[in-house]
């Protein structure tokens, strides 16, 4: 899929094993636990088999987003497909302390602009839960709107779709009918 890309501040990355102690401190936050789940990653050795997980699941990737200064790592960008849709959905998390700086817009705008111009990728969808308006806000600012609202499982989620924007087409004077 996609390697590496960089942005103004940042560079994005494919998950990988040294990424352990990041994703370990990621999946415990308080805003992953309430909006994505518990995925009972409490160690390092569950940390690196989480990973392990991800990086063997065929349409399943994780890019780690880092500042270029510092190589700290900050956040995910997610892209996968699920069951229940027709199409890829774009994902992110960022730790608490790197909120509200542009950074999760940066990522995941670079992660979209590059995939949405891949054959197959023109559509690309994201859900959220209807409680969590940070994800909802950044979705309108990447471009997506809202599409439906979808019940899995237990879960009642806010599906928003992103179309990839495509050239107009010129008709030139001569071309057109007299």
């Amino acid at each position: 899929m996609l390697n590496q890309l960089t942005t103004a501040r940042l560079s994005l990355a494919p998950l990988s094993q040294e990424d352990q102690d990041f994703v370990l401190e990621l999946v415990n936050t308080p805003g992953w636990l309430r909006f994505i789940g518990d995925r009972k990653v409490h160690t390092s050795e569950e940390a690196s088999c989480y990973i392990a997980k991800i990086n063997g699941t065929p349409d399943l990737y994780y890019w780690v987003a880092r500042l270029k200064d510092t190589g700290a790592p900050l956040g995910i960008i997610t892209f996968l497909k699920r069951n229940y849709l027709p199409h890829f959905d774009l994902g992110f998390a960022f730790l608490p302390q790197y909120t509200g700086a542009g950074y999760a817009q940066e990522a995941a705008a670079a992660v979209l602009s590059t995939l949405s111009s891949m054959p197959g990728h023109a559509t690309i969808l994201a859900t959220t839960l209807p409680t969590n308006e940070r994800s909802m806000q950044l979705l309108t600012k990447l471009g997506f709107r809202f599409s439906q609202e979808l019940q899995v499982g237990n879960d009642l989620l806010r599906v928003y779709a992103h179309h990839a924007k495509t050239p107009e087409v010129q008709v030139a004077e001569a071309d057109q009918p007299a």
